[in-house]
């Protein structure tokens, strides 16, 4: 069992490694075709069932398909520790069947896995949770089953770029930290040191509350208008500046994913019109 996940892992990383659309740590999609993108799931069985039915990519061979923050909730063994890791296994699978269409980006739940820095998630740390779930599967050869999770992690790009000047990340730096951000982390080949706190993988996925002033800058650095994130829980499954930023919340009943065209331009009416609810999918 722990021999067939490794080994799924590592097929996972190496089309992580291979998307024909990567440019170091950016995925950069072409100006053809379409995108459904997920906020965080968070070990949501379901909402990742509908949002793969939704995307139907064996019938769509020109969309892409963008997943985040896999890792840290839904179900649990009889002794409360977190499953999630089964569907990283099903995610990984998806990116394997689909290399330059499934996509993922870093999150800061991933970071936190890797670095095996506490996370907290209703109450309760969600790495201690997590590993003990799988020191109850794996036995034995539970190292190398943390250690193939930490590597395909960490093999998952920081942002995606879309023609249409649309940039979809986790997060972005916060206002006080963005001074601090090197931009040229995108490309180049990331280091753990990266995503360890301060340095600017750590910055990108665990950055909140961007004032208007900040996001602004970001654009212009980026050269894009529109950011799409997650990270931040939304009860109603998404919310929006009404300029230029959209959060969508993928993990909980009220989740949402969007699904934007990219041939075509959006504005932030646009951009909202492109919400779909996870509640609507069959």
């Amino acid at each position: 069992m722990a021999k067939d996940f490794i080994e799924l892992l590592e097929a996972g990383i190496k089309a992580n490694e291979s998307d024909r659309f990567r440019q170091h740590n950016l995925v950069v999609v072409p100006n053809s075709g379409d995108m459904v993108i997920s906020g965080d799931i968070h070990g949501h069985r379901r909402n990742f069932e509908r949002i793969v039915t939704y995307a139907a990519l064996d019938k769509n061979p020109a969309r892409h398909l963008i997943l985040q923050e896999l890792i840290h909730g839904g179900p649990e063994d009889q002794k409360g520790g977190c499953l999630s890791f089964e569907l990283l296994a099903d995610a990984a699978k998806l990116k394997i069947d689909y290399p330059d269409r499934a996509h993922f980006i870093l999150a800061n739940h991933d970071t936190a896995f890797i670095n095996n820095s506490d996370v907290m998630k209703g109450g309760k740390e969600m790495n201690a949770a997590m590993r003990s779930a799988m020191q109850r599967r794996f036995g034995s050869r539970t190292k190398d089953v943390e250690s193939a999770i930490e590597r395909f992690l960490f093999s998952q790009p920081l942002a995606i770029k879309c023609p249409n000047r649309i940039w979809i990340s986790h997060s972005l730096p916060s206002d006080r930290m963005v001074e601090k951000f090197d931009f040229s982390i995108f490309n180049r080949k990331l280091k753990i040191s990266d995503i360890v706190r301060p340095n600017s993988a750590y910055l990108l996925t665990w950055g909140r509350g961007q004032s208007g002033k900040t996001i602004d800058f970001l654009a212009r650095q980026l050269d894009v208008d529109l950011f799409v994130l997650g990270h931040q829980v939304q009860e109603t499954g998404w919310m929006s500046n009404d300029k230029n930023l959209i959060i969508i919340d993928s993990q909980h009943n009220h989740g949402h994913l969007l699904h934007i065209r990219l041939d075509s331009q959006y504005t932030m009416e646009k951009l909202k019109g492109a919400l779909v609810p996870l509640a609507s999918i069959g």
